[in-house]
């Protein structure tokens, strides 16, 4: 749309102005006759016309000399003398001659008249009726310019790229950098040598990124340049963690800006940034540095753009090296051979010319304000010195006077050895200009589909001894894979008390490893520290958020990563395992020993007294017990899970069950059956023992089935008890029906110790009430040691404890019940007698009486 609006403002004031444009500018020096011109576009002076309104326009010659522009004009004339003379690097137009039209631009309206006298020129050239290609030997070719070298800045650039490009002739620059200009539909036509305002943008913020200076103060000049350079950097920098704190726009030096400058160096201290990036023309910075100076700012990081960083105009400004370190991008130098000896024949030819001469020899045209014939010959005689800034800008004018001689050279094809003879016209140099690619002194030129070349900058620092003031490398930034290379060691940095220290410039102090930010306000640079929570980690990516951790996994506080949970479990091979295992062997070693024993005298006193079979049964129950252990080692199985508590409970319950019906036979034998001999009798008789363990034994097993069936135990793990480990156990454990079963359990275990007690003072051969006693005793002591154990701990060694109290239980009422007997049995056969028996049964009843 806005190459619609330039092209109707270009026509509309051509229209107008064909009248008045009726001549070319052909100032001494200004103007050379070939077979194919080349306009070039130059600022030889500085003017106030940059803030006209659009098309009025001050005389340019009225300025001041500008010695930058003056070298870049010097370098064009230095390339096409080269071509002219075959005498540069390469023979590229044999027998053919460049001549070259160049502009003052001291100004924008300045720029657009150029431009317009150029297409006026194109609109009077006359058309060829011939096809592409014809040759003609009476060619004439100088009336129209086939290509067009400059302007200097964005600024100057726009409407002309806008003209230009309407009508397809090319156009290079050589200082315009803005990004906008490589929008191919709205400047289908414009190419330069120097890097975009894209790849400047990234540069700054790899070296912000290099030195950590994340809060930043952000200027742009109030120009295209500067606030397009502006709003691309701000929009990048939050991408990299980079925040601004203060973002402003510098005026162009009037009088009703300065308070606005003012307060503008205010707002740098307020905000407490000790880095500044400046991306700014350096016409419109000059003005503003001074108040810097004047409110003696000193601390300070400067990052200048390739602008201003590297001109003497700026560092000229009195008392600027008060300001702090200055860094900046420039653009690759490249020295010219033979350029510095040029510019001195060009002086010494100047000082040949006096004033009345030069008058003379140029052609002026009434009433030529717009486009006035500069006399050049006084500007050479002002001998300006050519710096590092001017040869490194004056090389990318050479660049583009041979990316044009190359595209001619296509075009006419000098590849024989000899050129066509024959018309060229800027449409048709344009292709062959955006395929140009060729070295020159070890620099490689050409242009990427934008028009843009891929060329990186220099970093440099300003270096001052005193007043004096010098440019020194201190690195390079390539855009082709992004690469920033920088030697730290040789930026001297403002007095920081070390000149090796590199300058903070944060708005908060890292955090600790594991420490997540809290913002404490819009900018993610400025936030308070806290450390992250167990089980939780802080993640890179995300640092003001703790991630919890995968439930297998546990972190300390202020961790950066999550670790593998300990597994606990009671594994086959662990030395307590085995030692766990040898009680389990001696247990069942004991418990068949005693069932063997017990088979073999099953008819003898002592047998009978202990319970008979009852006893093979007490055997079977506590060996199913102990066996129910193997369930608490490794891994835990469904299989296991399932038989584990109810195996144990069930095989108990059968044992104890015997042990309380043989105490109430005893009891009642001795102390009840003169009282209850029909109630105990119907009972003995009935099988009433024998039902009565039936029962008490059926009842923990129909509770246990019903509790398993309803909500079957599986393998779980236990991920809250330990936070770095993890229990591999049954689930339900502590279900009700698990208590209801210890409830059982443990009612029938005290009306067991209750009828073993109430036989203390039975006969010898039918007392066992010490020993069952203690038993129970044991066995209670055991299974409240493993439950207080349980409730503190859930390690390996609990379930160890959980196999030590089943064995232990086992192994209580093996010793204290069927000990004694396998004592008796063994070692005192003569106790083992019915004779024996009815001694102790004689006594018993003689000292009742």
């Amino acid at each position: 749309m806005s190459g619609v609006v330039f092209l109707s403002l270009g026509w509309l004031m051509l229209q107008l102005a064909d009248a008045e444009l009726d001549y070319i500018s052909q100032g001494q020096g200004m103007q050379l006759q070939g077979d194919f011109t080349i306009a070039g576009l130059f600022p030889l002076h500085y003017t106030d016309g940059q803030n006209a309104s659009l098309p009025a326009l001050g005389p340019c010659n009225e300025g001041t000399p500008n010695k930058h522009g003056f070298h870049l004009m010097q370098a064009m004339r230095f390339a096409v003398e080269e071509i002219n003379n075959s005498t540069g690097p390469q023979l590229l137009l044999p027998g053919v001659k460049l001549g070259y039209q160049l502009y003052d631009i001291c100004s924008v309206p300045a720029s657009v008249l150029a431009t317009l006298d150029l297409l006026e020129q194109q609109y009077q050239s006359p058309s060829t009726s011939g096809t592409e290609g014809d040759t003609d030997p009476n060619y004439n070719n100088s009336q129209r310019a086939v290509a067009v070298i400059g302007p200097d800045s964005s600024s100057k650039t726009f409407i002309p790229a806008a003209l230009l490009g309407a009508y397809l002739v090319p156009q290079i620059s050589y200082e315009a950098s803005n990004e906008m200009l490589s929008n191919k539909f709205l400047y289908p036509a414009f190419l330069r040598t120097i890097p975009s305002d894209k790849n400047q943008v990234a540069a700054m913020i790899q070296l912000l990124i290099h030195f950590n200076w994340t809060w930043i103060a952000l200027l742009g000049s109030d120009n295209t340049y500067g606030l397009k350079g502006m709003q691309s950097l701000s929009q990048q920098a939050p991408h990299h963690g980079i925040c601004i704190a203060y973002q402003g726009v510098i005026p162009s030096s009037r009088h009703d800006t300065i308070q606005t400058m003012r307060n503008m160096v205010e707002n740098i201290l307020t905000t407490k940034v000790n880095t500044i990036v400046v991306f700014s023309s350096k016409s419109i910075l000059s003005g503003f540095f001074p108040f810097v100076v004047a409110r003696n700012v000193t601390d300070k990081v400067w990052i200048g753009t390739e602008d201003w960083s590297v001109s003497s105009l700026i560092s000229g400004i009195t008392g600027i090296n008060t300001i702090g370190t200055v860094l900046g991008m420039s653009v690759k130098y490249a020295a010219i051979s033979g350029f510095e000896e040029f510019e001195r024949k060009v002086v010494e030819a100047s000082m040949q010319h006096s004033d009345t001469q030069e008058v003379s020899n140029a052609t002026m045209s009434p009433g030529n304000d717009c486009l006035q014939s500069t006399d050049l010959y006084s500007l050479a005689r002002k001998n300006f010195p050519l710096e590092k800034y001017d040869i490194t800008s004056s090389f990318n004018v050479y660049k583009a006077v041979y990316a044009v001689a190359h595209a001619l050279h296509q075009a006419l094809g000098c590849d024989s050895g000899e050129c066509q003879r024959r018309k060229v016209y800027p449409w048709e140099l344009l292709p062959w200009l955006k395929q140009v690619q060729f070295s020159l002194d070890n620099t490689s030129v050409y242009f990427d589909m934008n028009g843009d070349p891929s060329t990186g900058y220099d970093i440099v620092s300003w270096v001052w001894r005193g007043t004096n003031w010098s440019l020194r490398e201190v690195g390079s930034f390539s855009p082709d894979p992004i690469t920033l290379i920088i030697d730290a060691d040789q930026i001297e940095w403002h007095d920081t008390g070390d000149s090796s220290t590199v300058p903070l410039s944060i708005c908060s102090p890292p955090c600790p490893r594991g420490y997540k930010k809290l913002l404490t306000g819009q900018h993610t640079c400025c936030f308070d520290c806290q450390a992250c929570p167990a089980a939780t980690f802080l993640n890179i990516s995300e640092d003001t958020t703790c991630q919890p951790c995968l439930p297998e996994q546990w972190a300390p506080p202020s961790s950066e990563q999550c670790l593998n949970r300990t597994v606990l479990l009671l594994a086959w091979d662990a030395p307590l395992s085995i030692a766990l295992l040898f009680f389990l062997a001696t247990c069942l070693l004991m418990t068949s020993s005693s069932a063997i024993i017990l088979l073999l005298n099953l008819n003898t006193p002592v047998a009978k007294s202990a319970g008979g079979r009852t006893c093979l049964l007490m055997l079977a129950a506590l060996t199913a017990a102990a066996m129910s252990s193997l369930c608490h080692f490794g891994q835990p199985s469904p299989l296991a899970c399932v038989l584990k508590q109810p195996l144990f409970i069930f095989s108990f319950t059968v044992c104890l069950a015997c042990i309380t019906v043989r105490s109430i036979q005893v009891v009642c034998i001795f102390k009840f059956a003169s009282k209850l001999p029909p109630a105990y009798d119907k009972w003995a008789k009935k099988h009433g023992p024998e039902v009565t363990i039936f029962l008490v034994s059926v009842t923990i097993l129909l509770i246990s089935v019903l509790r398993v069936a309803a909500n079957p135990p599986q393998p779980s793990q236990d991920l809250d008890f330990y936070k770095d480990s993890i229990v591999l156990e049954c689930s339900n454990t502590l279900s009700p029906g698990a208590g209801l079963e210890l409830a059982y359990v443990s009612l029938l275990s005290i009306l067991c110790f209750s009828f073993s007690y109430m036989g203390k003072d039975l006969p010898a051969n039918y007392n066992e009430a010490k020993c069952v006693t203690c038993s129970l005793m044991v066995y209670m002591i055991s299974w409240m040691s493993f439950f207080t154990v349980y409730l503190i701990s859930r390690g390996p060694f609990t379930m160890a404890a959980h196999v030590f109290a089943t064995l232990v239980s086992v192994l209580s009422f093996l010793g204290g019940y069927f000990l004694p007997k396998m004592y008796i049995i063994v070692l005192r056969p003569q106790m083992n007698t019915t004779a024996h028996f009815q001694n102790c049964i004689q006594m018993y009843t003689m000292s009742k009486q």
